[in-house]
């Protein structure tokens, strides 16, 4: 041991997955790879007033939750892959730490407490990432090509063989997608490729910032009619992204529930795990439970992930999202889907949103929310702002659904419904979108 070591008992998980202990002096020590309930000798790295950032020399007593990685490339060590933070932890109790965030970000950020926990909303724990961004490096120095995420804390690409997050079929690809690139005339111009699996169709952005040769063209036609998938290409920001070559299956997602089918190009979002977000939708909608002579508002509603399920419920829909682009694509999936009728599609920035803009859609018993990190404060706000000031013929939604991908957000945006809006709390739970990883899906319901 150094004068820079010490043994700590760590107390809990945050939400980086680190362990949190606390020095003799009582100061807050974080400890990345420790996990609650171990005896770790540490190493103090860096000092702050308030907190010490620690990283972990030895244990001394193993917690029972711990196990063995289930992907090589994990670890705290110099580059180990950046993608997961948790896999030293057993599954289910991910899901209980991820619980315990919800609801520590609601008590103490929002002073909210839910009247009832939910069951978290769990699956499969490998091959379900469906969605990803991998980085691309031809490193010339060493004659080859890296393709996967980030080595953890740095921006140099990991050096991936493998990856069990990905479906086992991608993951397989890895190597082959190194060897086309490093054969490729543009390989020193290939900075992405984006990854997005549908039903029946695999789909690869490649982005490349120069054109694309003849000879690259047809080698990226082989490697799609070997591994069975379909190359789009990205010249420049998303609005360029384009397929390789036209015809061929349609890139789509399904919620058999509801008998939807959503087509959708690789660069729109969707989520990254098809399975949870079906029964995300399913749970959503039964939580909100809107009746077949019910209005319903879906705020941020993409692609009609949740609008158009709500449709083949309720009387009718109003669909509110940011992006003119996925406005326009909800409205061709819900004439896709024989729901044109039942819905109304409509593009504003819902980030500005007044008491005015909430009067001038008019009045709907039910609401989906389901915003990106930021939450949806100007939202709540402004509803908040109604309960103050009320405007005679319209009233506020009697039930509220928030989707969250940020617990702290959400406890902010709660907090607002709750102590000025005139809502309960009556429910709120995990959901285990991103299984290894420290990132917060959850949902919250809330009654007037």
């Amino acid at each position: 041991m150094t004068a820079q070591d010490e043994w700590l008992r760590v107390d809990a998980l945050d939400i980086e997955a680190q362990g949190v202990a606390r020095n003799a002096e009582g100061k807050v020590v974080f400890i990345e790879g420790a996990l609650p309930g171990e005896e770790a000798l540490v190493t103090v790295a860096r000092r702050k007033n308030n907190w010490e950032q620690a990283s972990l020399r030895e244990l001394r007593s193993e917690s029972a939750q711990r196990v063995t990685p289930g992907c090589p490339h994990f670890g705290l060590h110099a580059g180990a892959c950046g993608g997961c933070k948790m896999q030293h932890l057993h599954a289910s109790a991910q899901v209980a730490i991820k619980q315990r965030v919800l609801e520590d970000n609601l008590s103490h950020l929002g002073k909210v407490k839910p009247e009832r926990v939910l069951r978290p909303i769990e699956g499969p724990t490998w091959g379900y990432r469906l969605r990803a961004r991998l980085s691309v490096r031809y490193v010339a120095r060493k004659e080859t090509v890296l393709v996967g995420f980030h080595e953890r804390k740095s921006r140099y690409v990991a050096d991936m063989r493998e990856c069990h997050v990905l479906p086992a079929r991608i993951s397989a690809m890895l190597m082959p997608l190194r060897a086309l690139v490093g054969a490729m005339d543009a390989r020193d111009t290939l900075p992405q490729i984006e990854l997005a699996v549908g039903d029946q169709v695999t789909a690869l952005v490649l982005r490349h910032l120069a054109p694309l040769s003849d000879a690259d063209r047809q080698r990226l036609r082989d490697f799609a009619a070997e591994h069975g998938v379909q190359w789009w290409l990205q010249p420049k920001g998303p609005d360029t992204v384009h397929l390789l070559d036209d015809g061929g299956e349609e890139l789509a997602y399904s919620l058999p529930e509801f008998g939807v089918t959503m087509p959708f190009k690789p660069t729109d979002f969707t989520q990254v795990n098809h399975q949870i977000n079906t029964v995300l939708v399913g749970r959503a909608l039964r939580l909100l439970d809107a009746q077949p002579d019910e209005r319903v508002i879906d705020w941020f509603c993409g692609l009609g992930n949740f609008t158009l399920p709500i449709a083949t419920r309720a009387q009718s829909v109003l669909g509110i999202e940011g992006s003119e682009t996925l406005v326009e694509r909800s409205r061709q999936n819900a004439q896709r889907n024989g729901l044109a009728h039942k819905t109304a599609f409509e593009a504003r920035n819902l980030f500005e949103l007044t008491p005015d803009d909430l009067v001038g859609w008019g009045n709907a018993q039910r609401w989906l929310v389901d915003p990106p990190r930021e939450g949806a404060f100007a939202l709540v706000k402004a509803l908040g702002d109604l309960q103050q000031a009320p405007r005679a013929g319209w009233t506020p939604p009697q039930r509220i659904v928030y989707v969250s991908c940020n617990p702290a957000t959400l406890a902010r945006d709660a907090g607002l419904l709750v102590h000025v809006a005139g809502y309960r709390c009556v429910a709120a739970g995990a959901v285990n979108m991103f299984p290894h990883t420290a990132h917060v899906e959850s949902i919250a319901v809330f009654e007037r």
